[in-house]
């Protein structure tokens, strides 16, 4: 028995090792959680800054999401068979209000663990250098139609909410609608100081600058008569992109980035009803660049055909976030695009 398991374990070299992907267990409706810790596990520009951070400080760890974040990365990160435990992260994002037994909004949850980041990391620099990894700033345009008058003003997201329509789309069409300038009239007439009353007025948004990491949020949920529904149509999106030829009109003057190039890394899948769901994922591994597929604690190898199966359209099994990374290169390895 013990030299056919030596045989077989001898077989197994560093990159099967290394290839490996650890599943999560479903703990109290946790599937939306184990989705995204996927998603932040094949992220390792944030797994790296993580592991730089000195936590040894930290009070009440119990309740600090980032260091318990940390914990589950590397555990996830190791070549053992058995689901990675994360029950101590699950109970973290429990006493910070994310709670177990209830069914979450992946984005809603992505985007409170990235503040959680913010607040509970006591190194403010590496803290600030997590945020900049998904940091799209913007600027907002708000011009009077009557007086000509045009107010600006800075800020930014950490995910690109993109509106869906109940046909066909493409990730093209939706970043072009949320680029484009829109009309507010009668009761959505903003106030004009230089007029001094609300007017008529043409709003829009610029970039000023993307991120390493890209993130879209397809809007596929809506409230109609205090009950919401899904929105199952069809949304493709490519495996790689360039934004400056995509969306053209959406730059800023004061952008100055030359790389715009991005290819998909994760997407978060959601199946079901709006009321009734599960969250899964399709990442890349970082080592061998394949597509892998995880549901809960069951992980398998997939390719971008079934990635794309997530369009939508004729199905409950969609996309619900798209993340990108600009660049190819990671560790001198070479894409493996067909999967």
């Amino acid at each position: 028995m013990y030299s056919g398991f030596y045989r077989l374990f001898s077989r197994l070299t560093v990159r099967d090792l290394d290839d490996r992907m650890r599943g999560l267990r479903n703990h109290h409706l946790s599937c939306c959680v184990n989705t995204l810790l996927q998603s932040f596990s094949a992220t390792w520009e944030l797994t790296d800054l993580l592991d730089k951070w000195e936590s040894s400080s930290v009070r009440a760890e119990d309740r600090n999401v980032p260091l318990q974040l940390k914990r589950i990365l590397a555990a996830m990160r190791s070549d053992l068979p058995q689901p990675a435990p994360h029950h101590d992260f699950l109970q973290c994002l429990d006493k910070n209000c994310v709670r177990l037994n209830v069914q979450h909004d992946a984005d809603e949850v992505f985007l409170s663990i990235l503040n959680f980041m913010q607040q509970q990391m006591d190194d403010r620099a590496l803290a600030l250098e997590i945020q900049n990894l998904y940091k799209i700033s913007v600027e907002s345009h708000l011009q009077c139609l009557e007086c000509t008058s045009v107010q600006t003003q800075t800020s930014f997201l950490l995910s690109l909410p993109l509106y869906i329509k109940e046909d066909h789309n493409s990730l093209e069409s939706c970043m072009t609608s949320f680029f484009e300038q829109h009309e507010l009239r009668g009761r959505n007439c903003c106030y004009c100081a230089q007029c001094e009353t609300k007017t008529p007025s043409k709003q829009g948004v610029k970039l000023l600058s993307l991120p390493r990491v890209l993130c879209f949020h397809m809007k596929r949920f809506r409230n109609n008569r205090g009950s919401a529904r899904k929105l199952d149509c069809s949304v493709t999106f490519p495996e790689t992109f360039d934004f400056s030829e995509i969306v053209k009109e959406a730059f800023s003057s004061d952008f100055s980035q030359n790389d715009c190039k991005y290819t998909l890394y994760a997407v978060v899948v959601h199946s079901g009803y709006a009321a009734f769901g599960h969250y899964t994922a399709y990442v890349r591994h970082r080592v061998n660049q394949r597509w892998y597929y995880a549901d809960d604690s069951h992980v398998h190898q997939a390719s971008w055909e079934e990635v794309k199966n997530t369009y939508g359209g004729h199905n409950r099994h969609t996309a619900y976030m798209l993340m990108y990374r600009r660049g190819l290169k990671e560790e001198g390895q070479q894409p493996e695009f067909s999967g």
